[in-house]
């Protein structure tokens, strides 16, 4: 393909605006892009267009962005664009590649080793000064000193600066200036360094040292920055020192999605760019490809409703005119509303729903529930184990490390030596074939079908990458490079499964499905934004999540957290502008009939008669301060008969049945499925599954 035919079709499949920024190759440029408009394929193809013109020298671009997965996916996008020879870097990772380089005639000596986790440090430091600290207190502490030091605050400077900030584990500034001091020194005696000190110290040598300043500066002279509205102060003065005099600078951010301010990240720097860069352009990005006009609206609603508040209530707190999406897909289901009367109730409630989408089609890998706080999966982990659902945690083991792809990558780099590269793709079957891969996915759960999954999204990836690159450019070799790369950088391919994930850890993914759970005030917004400006944030973490749903958006909350409890919650403020309401109140979809036999008959205890206020408890018939009523033969039998099927499947014990339902079920001593299947924690899956087995023990037991 002959040069201008190859630029011009970089540009093709652009709309107007994605096409402005892309054949926009001098800065300063701002794009504010909204969720879902195409802004990686932008700046991607904006990158590749002014490598294809000779505008561009790959080695002299660098492109910043704020995980590992999303770098990895940039330089994957830029490749297949035939511009592979562009950096694109996490800030971290491209200044410790600077430091690393330069410590040595900047500084002298080997580099310090690099700190992975912050906690023994800490634990140590509290210790030297005589103070008590917990693994929840290490964690706040840790986070604490993290927002300081991207702050550039000193110890000295911290209890000043931080004035104002929520106390981490309820201790007072000064104490937490000491920790900071203590575990600052415990480093330099040990010769360590920590990811902020990458960014500091690189800082201060291209501050300190205008050789090496140079040098850099002579190296990259084009800079594109996504995520901008996620730059904290110390990451905004490494890229200006990048910079120095120049104006070659790209931004790419949405203010609507400043999730990341207890890290330090601020807005402030994006939305305050064109006062910086005098004459800078602005193009906005609105067109919204991933998401239908329903979703869509739900998520300007919800920031239009935050600006009319403001404007009733006179708050004087700053708020960014949002960008107002306009939806490109055709129209698709309502978003849904429901209303549980506790937190079992909504998990069981979510697994329901979800079984409904897998029997419709949409496969578990493209459907994900969402929450505010890691603590609320379990109850949804449980749920969708009940349902023989297969899940993957967000955060979990991760992909590369699992034995069977270690495997794979193994016996696919030993085929790589020795085959040819004629239909690649049915290649990597053939070899997978001999670790357990088959066309056809077993019937079985637990881990036989977990190794399945893992190798089909290996044969997956394969086929996708024949088909974007082409069958001739496509060899076993570059496969496993790219493998080889992905692993490096954490970037798996696609598992079937539902993914569990905290709203925090979905930014920058998508799904066709998305169960947005506990949207109840005390979790969303969550009970300690008590300032304006966090309760702001809070908005924008629901509107990210919203904006996570191509199609399916279901939006669900629980009057009160145990079963029988008090119905004492409210549903989130957030959802006031976006339930659908009839003469001025929400209308809500009703939960399943067992949730609602839950709520209006308490259960209570079969020895004393008075109410059973927890889960555990229900499930058990029993308060917790009455006798238990079971033999301990019986109750050890299930316990070594669950360990076994646990690690036949290869799950947590809890996910067959947890401690709970076995003493329940030792207690109730049931002689028959129906029996059985009364008690909690027992659905009609796990009834088909283990009933026999577990009716056979209490037989033997007899």
């Amino acid at each position: 393909m002959s040069g201008t035919l190859l630029e011009d079709s970089i540009l093709e499949g652009l709309d107007d605006e994605q096409r402005t920024v892309a054949s926009t190759l001098s800065g300063p440029l701002c794009v504010l892009a909204g969720a879902g408009t195409g802004k990686t394929r932008a700046i991607t193809h904006r990158i590749a267009y002014g490598v294809h013109t000779g505008v561009y020298k790959p080695q002299q671009v660098l492109a910043v962005t704020f995980t590992a997965r999303a770098a990895a996916e940039m330089r994957t996008r830029l490749r297949d664009l035939g511009a592979g020879g562009v950096q694109a870097r996490t800030f971290h990772a491209a200044a410790l590649r600077q430091l690393q380089y330069f410590w040595p005639q900047a500084v002298g000596g080997p580099l310090p080793a690099l700190v992975d986790h912050k906690a023994q440090l800490i634990a140590e430091s509290a210790r030297r000064l005589r103070l008590s600290t917990d693994r929840a207190a290490i964690r706040d502490v840790a986070a604490e000193i993290e927002w300081a030091k991207v702050s550039m605050l000193t110890p000295d400077a911290y209890a000043a600066a931080a004035a104002g900030r929520a106390e981490p584990a309820g201790m007072d500034l000064i104490t937490v200036s000491r920790i900071f001091s203590a575990y600052e020194d415990l480093k330099i005696d040990r010769n360590l360094i920590d990811f902020e000190d990458v960014l500091l110290t690189t800082v201060a040598i291209l501050e300190d040292d205008e050789k090496v300043a140079a040098t850099v500066r002579s190296q990259y002279r084009h800079f594109v920055v996504d995520e901008y509205q996620d730059v904290s102060p110390l990451q905004q003065r490494l890229l200006d020192l990048w910079l120095g005099e120049r104006r070659e600078l790209c931004v790419v951010g949405d203010a609507s999605q400043t999730i990341y301010s207890f890290t330090g990240a601020t807005s402030r720097h994006l939305l305050d760019f064109t006062k910086r860069y005098e004459g800078a352009q602005v193009v906005k990005l609105v067109r919204d490809y991933r998401s239908t006009p329903q979703v869509v609206r739900a998520a300007n609603t919800l920031l239009a409703a935050r600006s009319s508040e403001a404007d009733r209530r006179a708050t004087g707190t700053t708020w960014s005119a949002p960008l107002e999406l306009i939806a490109q897909r055709p129209a698709g289901p309502e978003p849904v509303f429901t209303e549980c009367s506790d937190d079992e109730a909504e998990a069981a409630e979510c697994a329901r729903r979800i079984g409904v989408l897998l029997d419709q089609g949409v496969k578990a890998s493209e459907i994900a529930i969402l929450y505010r706080t890691n603590g609320q999966s379990e109850a949804y982990e449980q749920a969708l184990a009940s349902a023989g659902i297969g899940y993957q945690l967000r955060g979990g083991e991760r992909f590369f490390q699992r034995r069977e792809v270690r495997d794979a990558l193994l016996q696919l780099r030993a085929a790589a030596r020795t085959q040819g590269d004629e239909d690649v793709p049915q290649q990597v079957r053939d070899v997978l074939a001999s670790l357990g891969y088959t066309t056809v996915a077993p019937q079985n759960s637990g881990a036989v079908r977990e190794k399945w999954e893992s190798l089909a999204a290996l044969v997956g990836l394969a086929d996708e990458l024949n088909r974007v690159r082409g069958p001739e450019a496509f060899t076993l070799q570059s496969f496993v490079a790219e493998l080889e790369e992905r692993a490096a950088a954490q970037h798996a391919p696609t598992v079937q499964g539902v993914t569990l994930a905290s709203l925090h850890s979905a930014k920058g993914l998508e799904w066709d499905a998305v169960f947005l759970v506990g949207l109840s005030e005390g979790l969303m917004p969550i009970s300690f934004a008590d300032t304006q400006e966090a309760v702001d944030e809070e908005r924008r973490l629901l509107y990210v999540g919203i904006t996570r749903a191509r199609v399916h958006l279901a939006m669900s909350w629980s009057t009160s957290r145990s079963p029988g409890g008090r119905a004492s919650r409210k549903p989130s403020r957030f959802l006031d502008a976006l339930r659908p309401a009839t003469a001025g109140q929400a209308t809500f979809r009703q939960p399943r009939a067992k949730a609602n036999r839950k709520a209006s008959a308490p259960a209570v205890c079969r020895v004393c008669r008075r109410p059973l206020l927890t889960g555990s408890e229900r499930k058990i018939g029993r308060c917790a301060e009455c006798p238990a009523s079971y033999e301990e033969e019986t109750f050890e039998a299930l316990r070594a008969w669950r360990l076994v099927e646990a690690r036949e499947k290869d799950v947590p014990a809890f996910v067959v049945f947890t401690d709970a339902t076995l003493v329940a079920i030792a207690e109730a001593r049931p002689q028959s499925l129906d029996e059985l299947g009364e008690l909690a924690g027992i659905g009609s899956s796990k009834l088909e599954r283990y009933g026999e087995a577990v009716l056979e023990i209490i037989s033997d037991n007899s």
